[in-house]
């Protein structure tokens, strides 16, 4: 595999970004890949990037992104006070899916997240993703909690 490296997501990653976000069937389902970019794209790039407690980072190899996650730094009260690291948006290009760079990922944002002084680190999934599933239970992540989404009405643009 061609090496790797690990960054924060600049403005201009985010049409690939968008585009790892709709590589599979509920991503298709839930993102606009279409061109212009949806300009609630770039606002909340922009919030992100802006925010201390988050971090979008992309991996790159040959120039190219090939995956992306996004870190949010969330400080709590319960745990003693700990930090907790969120991981979502997880995404790997089609061509790099089971050749290791999802656990080189990884690795990388729990670093990332332990710099940051978390005690924890938590994600959620897709209850319909269960090759996910397997990958972060492999990774040493434990299937302890429920989670509960409510979707609201869409905002106008």
């Amino acid at each position: 595999m061609t090496p790797v490296s690990f960054r924060r997501a600049e403005l201009a990653d985010l049409p690939d970004i968008v585009t790892l976000l709709a590589d599979d069937e509920l991503g298709r389902s839930r993102e606009d890949a279409g061109s212009p970019l949806n300009p609630r794209y770039i606002d909340a790039f922009r919030a992100i990037d802006q925010d201390p407690n988050q971090f979008q980072a992309v991996a790159v190899s040959g120039g190219k992104i090939v995956g992306t996650l996004q870190i949010t730094f969330i400080p709590g009260l319960s745990r003693i006070g700990s930090w907790r690291g969120q991981i979502e948006g997880v995404r790997i290009a089609a061509g790099h899916r089971g050749s290791g760079l999802g656990r080189q990922m990884f690795e990388w944002a729990i670093k990332h997240c332990v710099g940051r002084g978390c005690d924890l680190v938590q994600l959620t999934t897709d209850k319909a993703r269960p090759d996910a599933h397997r990958f972060y239970e492999r990774l040493g992540f434990v299937g302890s909690h429920y989670g509960y989404k409510l979707s609201l009405p869409t905002r106008p643009i």
